[in-house]
């Protein structure tokens, strides 16, 4: 059976010079990095500098790069700090955010009091920046914004410098995901003033279980998890070396092959539109695909023209044939409900068809959008 991984946007195959790399690091850094003999000393030198090759990368200070477990942890570390500790009473945010930021906004909104609004959205999902800045500009209580780079399920992009220099007009503090972007685009967080942005290192190609939040200096922002002094006091328990040094070479290669696979993997992408309008009637894009301005070259979600009776096996008979994709984020694939973003921005006609989420990666091939379109088209017409 062919087998083909359509699902980059959930995570990432490892490059080769990255499992070099932790594989290495297991065999010979075994010390902890707190430690002050000559083993904890070496590993503590890894640490740093994986840190400092990162901050590099994005352009910021080595101390406003706090390692964490992922993404999830980085946005609930920001978001909750920045209510508990720097008097943040009111976020604007949207419906279409990844539900580590929501889920953490509505229990901040139960538990601590917190005023939550949400920027309104056009048809395709993009904010609406005369509505954001009438909320901005509409109370004197500390504000924070938080709002995605690229949108997890249907690729659109936020204009970041725009949001962020508006946020600064109105004294508002802005905190990104950049979970989808991070590795995937030129990010200079010198020009770009965002004060926090979260990343995690399986979304470019570097291991699970890693990645960081970005904390602009003086922040005031305190720890999540308490204990050791570790990552700055900002972050208790010992680093995963291995895997921090793993996502620091992992972000290396991908900003060095940016340009490269970006041209291949838009061009894959494009191919993969055309072929899907030209075999199947009826298909649909969500999102706002055909603009590469405002959307990222990394996945493709197309609204297929079948019924609710057929969309029920449609991920399993793909999964039977091989291919691997996404009914919405791969958070959500073991739930019953619909996408939260979907039924953000869709009509209920669009709604009542199945979604899919294809992402990519320079390890796909044009040979294998043939096959996916090829097995999409004998099941729609079966």
């Amino acid at each position: 059976m062919k087998k083909v991984y359509f699902d980059s946007a959930a995570t990432t195959q490892l490059r080769d010079e990255v499992i070099d790399c932790i594989s290495e690091v297991l065999r010979t850094e075994y010390g902890n990095p707190s430690s002050t003999h000559s083993y904890g000393r070496s590993s503590k030198s890894l640490l740093e500098n994986a840190r400092k090759e990162i901050a590099k990368l994005l352009n910021v200070s080595a101390s406003e790069i706090i390692f964490t477990s992922g993404g999830t942890e980085a946005d609930n570390l920001i978001l909750n700090g920045a209510v508990r500790d720097l008097g943040v009473k009111r976020v604007i945010s949207s419906r279409i955010e990844h539900h580590a930021v929501l889920h953490t906004l509505e229990w901040l909104q139960e538990r601590c009091g917190i005023k939550l609004e949400f920027v309104n959205l056009d048809h395709c999902g993009h904010v609406d920046y005369e509505h954001l800045e009438k909320l901005l500009s509409d109370t004197s209580e500390k504000t924070l914004v938080s709002l995605m780079h690229v949108n997890n399920e249907v690729g659109n992009l936020l204009d970041l410098k725009k949001t962020a220099e508006l946020c600064k007009k109105y004294d508002t503090l802005f905190h990104s995901d950049t979970v989808q972007s991070v590795g995937h685009f030129e990010l200079d967080f010198k020009e770009i003033p965002v004060d926090f942005a979260a990343a995690a290192a399986h979304k470019f190609h570097g291991p699970k279980g890693a990645g960081f939040a970005f904390v602009r200096k003086n922040s005031g922002l305190k720890p999540l998890i308490h204990g050791g002094s570790q990552e700055r006091g900002l972050r208790a328990g010992t680093e995963a070396v291995y895997a921090i040094a793993g996502m620091a070479e992992a972000l290396k290669l991908s900003y060095h092959k940016l340009e490269k696979e970006r041209k291949y993997i838009s061009e894959l992408k494009q191919y993969f539109k055309t072929q899907l309008s030209d075999n199947i009637q009826g298909v649909k894009f969500n999102g706002d695909c055909d603009n590469d301005e405002r959307s990222t070259y990394t996945l493709l979600n197309v609204c297929l023209p079948i019924t609710s009776e057929k969309a029920m096996l449609l991920l399993f008979q793909l999964d039977l044939k091989g291919i691997a994709c996404s009914k919405g984020s791969a958070c959500q694939s073991g739930s019953e409900g619909g996408s939260h973003v979907l039924s953000a921005i869709l009509s209920d006609d669009d709604l009542a068809k199945p979604s899919i989420r294809f992402s990519f990666s320079s390890f796909n091939k044009k040979e294998e959008v043939d096959y996916v379109v090829e097995v999409l088209k004998e099941f729609i017409e079966e």
